[in-house]
């Protein structure tokens, strides 16, 4: 297994994209942290896992918050190896309608626990290198007007994600930094965003018209994590800096 003997720590850990990382990471071999604010759901699915995995709640955009749980990973588990920015909400809102309250709150989470997390995690493995992987969205880079503040949040993930990799290039830290932006992921949060929304999309459709998706369907969680445990093991360990997609070819193709 390519992650045996590696620590994680996942934040965002009880559903969705961030669930299917931790069962992913674990089945590679790895002792997995997970973090949620969803208490029940992140000691069922720890529970689930057994022995190899352990929860804790976790404001991500409390500083505060991420001192203590990274004790308590090197308490339960040793030295962290890799460290997944994965929690995030979705909030609707085009540039009239979206409020501020709205736009901070959608750059405290997405964006503020992405500085955060990516500092601790350098701080936490700088001495012995790792692999930080930040869940932004294929929203940072082509225009969604009914997203505004999510996109401009998942902008911000991209832009620290490369600032901290060329900090590590430069420090000689051996720590890589690479984001993964997936496009239309269907989840509980995305459901709930859709909610009173025009009924123009199924559980099994993506974020835009179905017909522009290349393979007509929303990408998994699944998909995604498969990609994660990638950029966390020793095989992606000349991938630093980089922005992966997984879109079903939809930016590259200009659908």
């Amino acid at each position: 297994m390519r992650l045996d003997g590696k620590v994680a720590l996942v934040t965002g850990g009880a559903s969705g994209v961030g669930r299917e990382t931790v069962l992913r990471l674990a089945r590679e071999g790895a002792r997995v942290v997970l973090t949620d604010l969803n208490v029940e759901a992140g000691e069922a699915l720890a529970a689930e896992i057994g022995a190899q995995a352990a929860f804790v709640r976790q404001d991500v955009a409390s500083e505060a918050d991420w001192s203590t749980v990274m004790a308590q990973v090197a308490q339960r588990f040793g030295a962290l190896d890799v460290l997944v920015n994965n929690a995030g909400i979705l909030v609707r809102g085009h540039i009239e309608s979206q409020t501020l309250e709205e736009w901070q709150r959608l750059m405290r989470v997405n964006a503020d626990s992405v500085f955060l997390g990516t500092q601790a995690g350098i701080r936490a493995m700088k001495e012995r290198g790792g692999s930080i992987v930040n869940i932004a969205s294929l929203a940072s880079w082509m225009p969604v007007d009914i997203y505004v503040g999510y996109s401009a949040s998942k902008a911000a993930v991209a832009a620290v994600t490369r600032g901290a990799a060329l900090h590590g290039r430069k420090s000689g830290i051996a720590v890589r930094v690479n984001s993964i932006h997936p496009d239309g992921i269907w989840t509980p949060m995305m459901e709930a965003s859709r909610r009173g929304a025009p009924p123009a999309l199924k559980p099994e459709h993506r974020l835009y018209d179905v017909q522009r998706n290349t393979k007509g369907r929303a990408c998994l969680p699944s998909e995604v994590a498969s990609v994660v445990a990638f950029l966390a093991s020793d095989d992606a360990k000349a991938i630093n800096g980089a922005e992966l997609r997984v879109d079903n070819g939809v930016l590259g193709m200009g659908l």
